[in-house]
């Protein structure tokens, strides 16, 4: 007689006897795609992972500044710019500051700069200045390496949507956004997304059966956890809460992102999903073109109409290619002063760089080059509102399908390597909605 469920602590055991399958949400949905069947009996665990914008983001540092004594608390302290939060502790007299910092926080000198850049720098082990303003008025001025500051972690207050949204402007005139890293324009000319669609660890597991309080995760490639919902988490649009110590991070998976608003953070998350029944299979087949993708107004955030991830994903370019011999040598490189990772630089006559480690695979650069230097599919969006039907390009994405593939690869080679154990739920999560209903019926 064939099982039809499975515990945690069953297949940690197949994997303790390295007869467990893990798979990731790519090769099963391929599989799928290919027109085979996968049944229970196939696969233990997959592997899903996400990487785009998370606004939902801060850090908490903690480490020396001067000798004790040498002030009383500090007031305001900026890391290369970036405003830093003192406290909560205030630490009084010991020379040893507590931070928290936003990943959206920009810098006070320079407007291209914010908290996601300032936590790559960190992890990458770059040098950072800290100037500090005590309560009695004196400006202490100090440099500090990750490797030099014993507490910092990073904390997920909104992360790893199940589905987020594509953006479009019907209005006529462009307008600036957090959805776009240049005014975006109107008349339903263009179009821009958010979400790794197949691939996202909510997708795979939308009722939460294996994802908990408790549930070890890889973020940003660092050994974390998830803590709960996340801020405005609905039983519809659920998202994580969660944290991981930063100096375990990976530089290329975390950063910042120019956009027409200014700077914003982005992460990435791998999230383990253990096959414990059939109906967690069935969800984990399903693929992009069965996931809804909303359309909203760029102008006020309401919902128009809905398409598919199929429309962005299904025959997408993951990847931007670059020919350095289709470069025109512009006089003004467009892609260089659109690029929202400071990816491309380019000297007058001289070709273009690009950096493929530090490039997002947004595809801006696509539809910004004179020449066909830089090329990939972004998709199309169907729009139908009832009055109006249309394909509209995508321009920009914000979100990096071909990172979060590196991820879930690697994290599955960590589980099979035994490097990483899948850890059962303490808790089941509890979304802010649902708490919200509860507090109305207690009142």
């Amino acid at each position: 007689m064939t099982a039809t469920e499975r515990t945690f602590a069953q297949i940690q055991d197949k994997l303790d006897r390295n007869e467990a399958v893990v798979l990731t949400a790519e090769e099963i949905c391929n599989r799928i795609r290919a027109g085979e069947c996968i049944n229970f009996d196939d696969v233990d665990v997959v592997t899903a992972a996400t990487r785009g914008i998370m606004s939902g983001t801060y850090v908490v540092l903690s480490f020396p500044v001067a000798e004790p004594g040498t002030f009383m608390r500090a007031g305001c302290v900026w890391l290369n710019d970036i405003p830093a939060y003192v406290g909560p502790c205030p630490n009084e007299r010991i020379g040893v500051l507590d931070m928290i910092v936003y990943g959206t926080a920009h810098s006070r000198s320079d407007p291209d700069y914010g908290g996601g850049h300032l936590f790559r720098d960190l992890v990458e082990g770059k040098t950072i200045q800290v100037e500090v303003e005590t309560i009695e008025g004196h400006n202490i001025k100090n440099e500090i390496t990750l490797k030099e500051i014993p507490y910092a972690r990073l904390f997920a207050t909104r992360h790893a949507f199940k589905n987020y949204l594509a953006f479009v402007n019907p209005k006529t005139g462009a307008v600036p956004s957090i959805f776009h890293a240049v005014n975006f324009n109107g008349d339903l000319g263009e179009a821009t997304f958010c979400g790794c669609g197949e691939l996202n660890p909510i997708k795979n597991d939308p009722d939460l059966e294996t994802i908990g309080i408790g549930t070890r995760v890889l973020i940003n490639g660092a050994e974390g956890y998830v803590s709960g919902s996340g801020t405005r988490s609905t039983p519809d649009k659920p998202n994580f809460a969660g944290f991981a110590d930063m100096h375990d991070m990976i530089p290329g998976y975390m950063g910042g992102f120019l956009t027409s608003a200014g700077p914003e953070i982005i992460n990435t998350w791998a999230v383990p999903i253990p096959i414990l029944n059939p109906g967690i299979l069935d969800n984990i087949t399903k693929l992009d073109s069965d996931l809804k993708l909303t359309i909203v107004d760029v102008n006020n955030r309401l919902p128009i109409c809905d398409t598919t991830y199929g429309d962005v994903w299904d025959g997408a370019d993951v990847t931007v290619a670059y020919q350095s011999g289709e470069c025109m040598k512009c006089d003004v490189c467009e892609v260089e002063q659109a690029c929202p990772m400071g990816a491309v630089t380019y000297r007058n006559n001289v070709t273009a760089v690009h950096d493929a480690k530090l490039c997002f695979n947004c595809g801006l650069c696509t539809t910004n080059c004179a020449g066909n230097a830089f090329s990939a599919n972004l998709g199309t969006l169907h729009y139908n509102d009832g009055e109006i039907e249309k394909d509209i390009p995508v321009v920009i994405r914000q979100s990096d399908r071909a990172r979060a593939v590196k991820a879930a690869g690697e994290l599955k080679k960590m589980i099979i390597s035994g490097d990483f154990e899948i850890t059962e739920p303490v808790g089941h999560i509890v979304s802010a909605s649902k708490i919200a209903e509860q507090i109305q019926k207690n009142k």
